[in-house]
């Protein structure tokens, strides 16, 4: 009776185990980490980001972790001295290893990209380019992480993907609903176009009105399961600093004497130059009747003289190529008209914030402000500014003069839309810039990971199972006594 009793009992356990339902269970998603070098003609930092392994439509959904500027300036200031490159990026690396779990370290897909500083030095001395992005990668290999490789952005993709990295920082692609536990796209979304100022180019990207003429200026791609088209263009020589370097060779050039006056310059504030040095870029390079390279050197006078400098600095744009056609900005440039809200950031953002300008600013109150600016003696800035750095100081007028031609003369903006743009550093918790465009972009090259699934009991029907073995088998051992 005892043996038939157990068999029964085993035999009945047997059956609820086969009966009880198996689901699917879904782990949680793996973290993965990236990072991107954003090598500028001035200066290079590294951007450190992290995304769940299960992305949203094969595009991951990216937050920056790490920060980190490299000391020193750009990799093309190493032309003559590659290795240096190379070593540069040390410091920023090691700190990167510092955040990314050692287990990660090896899987995560490491890029770096090179802007207007470099493509000049290919310009001038594509060995010398090639050398320099060699030996950054060579030094990028000896840590344990997925190199990917180092190369020089065109400026239409340096565009681009900053017009990425704004609209996906201010959810135009795609937030997080609450209701929906997912995410989802907005149903109207409003797209900002970006607006990028560095030291050796500038970009402007933007969604146009309808369709793009000049499809030679626009770009196209794929987020969040949708394609986009917009308007891009970069203007190389037209960063902050070549312009500096331009304008200083244009003034030289007309008065050709070894004291030249610079109307954008403080009052009584004097900076003498090499003519030897405009031999350093192609943007200064070129032969000019008017001005003999030679090494002779030439003293800059500065003026003080407001009007005098925005006349100045017009001259450095071809505005008659464009003849009396709208959709043009300079040098016979294709652009349709300008559309929407706008993030002017980098070299934008750091002069207006100086010069103390808040957004929502009448234009002709930034105008008033950067007048007033430009008529300050040297004497007068230099105490009221102790802290800034005393090369930068004397160029901010020139740099707002500048500024203000681009954004009115060349891309028409006017006082109707001057308040659709936003001078801003920083959207949420992450830079912007071209680099976190770069790697959502980069992420769809990443296959998607499959969610890890096992075989696991619902735990309604294994708890249950578990009672009535226990009774089962409590009932067996009765009989057994009995």
């Amino acid at each position: 009776t005892a043996v038939v009793g157990a068999l029964i009992a085993l035999s009945i356990i047997a059956l609820v185990l086969n009966l009880v339902k198996m689901e699917d269970v879904t782990l949680p998603p793996t973290v993965k980490y990236g990072m991107v070098f954003d090598a500028g003609s001035s200066h290079t930092s590294l951007f450190v980001y992290e995304w769940d392994s299960d992305k949203e439509n094969d595009t991951g959904v990216v937050s920056q972790t790490l920060s980190c500027d490299v000391q020193g300036q750009g990799i093309s200031s190493y032309a003559n001295d590659p290795p240096k490159a190379g070593d540069s990026l040390r410091e920023c690396l090691d700190k990167a290893l510092k955040v990314i779990p050692a287990a990660k370290q090896r899987d995560a897909p490491a890029y770096l990209g090179a802007t207007a500083g470099m493509r000049l030095l290919r310009e001038q001395n594509s060995s010398a380019a090639d050398q320099v992005l060699a030996e950054v990668a060579k030094t990028m290999r000896e840590y344990p992480m997925a190199f990917k490789g180092a190369r020089i952005l065109t400026g239409e993709e340096e565009g681009a993907y900053g017009w990425i990295t704004i609209n996906y920082l201010l959810g135009s692609f795609t937030k997080y609903s609450p209701k929906a536990h997912a995410w989802v796209r907005p149903e109207a979304a409003n797209f900002f176009g970006a607006l990028d100022l560095g030291g050796a180019s500038t970009q402007i990207s933007f969604m146009p009105k309808g369709s793009v003429i000049n499809w030679n200026e626009a770009s196209k791609f794929m987020l969040y399961g949708y394609n986009y088209n917009i308007y891009t263009h970069s203007y190389l020589c037209y960063g902050q600093n070549e312009m500096l370097k331009r304008l200083a060779k244009e003034l030289i050039a007309v008065r050709g004497e070894l004291g030249v006056d610079h109307p954008c310059y403080p009052k009584d504030y004097n900076e003498t130059v090499s003519l030897s040095s405009f031999r350093t870029s192609p943007c200064t390079n070129q032969s000019d009747p008017r001005l003999i390279i030679g090494d002779r050197n030439v003293t800059l006078e500065g003026r003080g003289n407001a009007s005098g400098c925005l006349a100045a600095v017009k001259k450095l744009f071809n505005f008659s190529a464009c003849g009396q056609s709208q959709d043009c900005t300079f040098d016979g440039v294709y652009q349709p008209p300008v559309n929407g809200q706008f993030i002017a950031f980098s070299a934008f953002y750091y002069n207006f914030k100086f010069l103390n300008l808040t957004e929502g600013q009448s234009l002709a109150a930034v105008r008033e402000t950067v007048e007033h600016f430009c008529t300050r003696s040297w004497e007068d800035l230099s105490s009221s500014y102790p802290e800034e750095n005393p090369d930068r100081l004397p160029k901010y007028c020139a740099n707002a003069n500048y500024i203000l031609t681009l954004l009115l003369d060349a891309y028409k903006f006017n006082e109707t839309n001057w308040n659709n743009i936003f001078f801003q550093l920083k959207a949420g918790s992450a830079d912007v810039g071209w680099m976190l465009g770069y790697m959502l972009n980069l992420t769809n090259m990443i296959p998607a990971e499959a969610p890890a699934r096992l075989k696991g009991h619902i735990p309604s029907l294994w708890a249950a199972a578990v009672t009535f073995i226990v009774l089962t088998l409590a009932l067996g051992l009765a009989a057994l006594l009995l």
